[in-house]
């Protein structure tokens, strides 16, 4: 009896915390988009009235100066840097919030869609633009680069930063207060949060300011889609069903097994630390899963 009521007691919580969600989203609307719009629109513009010769050196001889300064500046510690670079990569991002799998599927119906869209995306325009990457266009001993130095034409957009503003944008407003104080430093929190994971990217010598800032407005944009689309869809509501678990289980260790090869080949902190969370988060669902059997 008492374990009965335990369960039903966790069950709703899960269902109050993935209504909370629901009721959030419900309030996105598309009037959230104006301001990336405004925002792509400036470039834009910009590009098209300074553009002397081909795009490319447009592109990227009216930020040189702006990309040297900045990873200057930022890559004074460059391999937290590095590490925080690595949040901009789904492999290693997703563990972080693979817990809200079974507690809130709404959530994740928006994360995987907004992937799904975030993947196609920025194919397409890293192949439209074809913008070389800084060290292909730029002296490589005048800046700071980590890891091996990329010099293919993928530059535009940066899709870390797609990557990471897409989840933090949902992250924003799945769990948005309800007080405006509140509102306001939550934004704050989770909008620096992604952008500190974004130019990590400027900082490590991968992409230029603009790339970042393209690939941010993006991801915001394609996380707003991806939340209106299954605003009323609920193609992942079985994974709340315990009998669904072991399928889950499957998922998380093929993911440990991939997190743990990135780890053996870079041995960064950041890469344990999504480990850890993957491991955290399989403890609680085989936990969960070990009591329905009981019960």
């Amino acid at each position: 009896m008492i374990k009965t009521l335990a369960n039903q007691t966790e069950l709703t919580k899960g269902h109050n915390l993935n209504s909370i969600v629901e009721n959030n989203f419900k309030k996105v609307n598309l009037k959230l988009l104006i301001v990336p719009i405004v925002i792509l629109l400036f470039f834009i513009c910009f590009f098209l009235f300074s553009m002397e010769g081909s795009f490319v050196n447009t592109y990227v001889e009216s930020q040189k100066d702006l990309f040297l300064n900045l990873n200057h500046l930022l890559s004074i510690y460059p391999n937290l840097e590095y590490n925080i670079s690595y949040l901009g990569d789904a492999l290693v991002l997703f563990p972080f919030v693979f817990i809200f799998l079974f507690l809130t599927p709404k959530l994740w119906e928006a994360i995987l869609t907004s992937s799904l869209i975030t993947l196609i995306t920025c194919a397409i325009l890293k192949s439209f633009f074809a913008v070389p990457r800084p060290a292909a266009m730029i002296d490589m001993s005048s800046f700071t680069i980590m890891g091996r130095p990329n010099i293919l034409h993928t530059s535009l957009p940066s899709g870390h930063a797609m990557t990471a503003f897409m989840v933090i944008t949902i992250l924003l407003y799945a769990f948005m207060p309800k007080k405006k104080a509140s509102k306001i430093v939550w934004s704050v929190i989770l909008i620096t949060v992604g952008l500190v994971i974004a130019f990590s990217r400027v900082a490590v010598g991968a992409h230029y300011p603009v790339d970042t800032i393209i690939g941010c407005t993006i991801g915001y944009s394609i996380a707003i889609f991806g939340i209106k689309i299954n605003t009323k869809l609920n193609w992942l509501y079985w994974m709340k069903n315990r009998k669904f678990y072991p399928i889950i289980m499957l998922i998380l260790s093929i993911w440990a097994y991939l997190v743990i090869m990135k780890l053996i080949k870079h041995n960064m902190v950041i890469f344990y630390l999504s480990l850890l969370a993957l491991i955290a988060t399989f403890v609680v669902i085989v936990n969960k899963y070990a009591k329905t059997i009981k019960a």
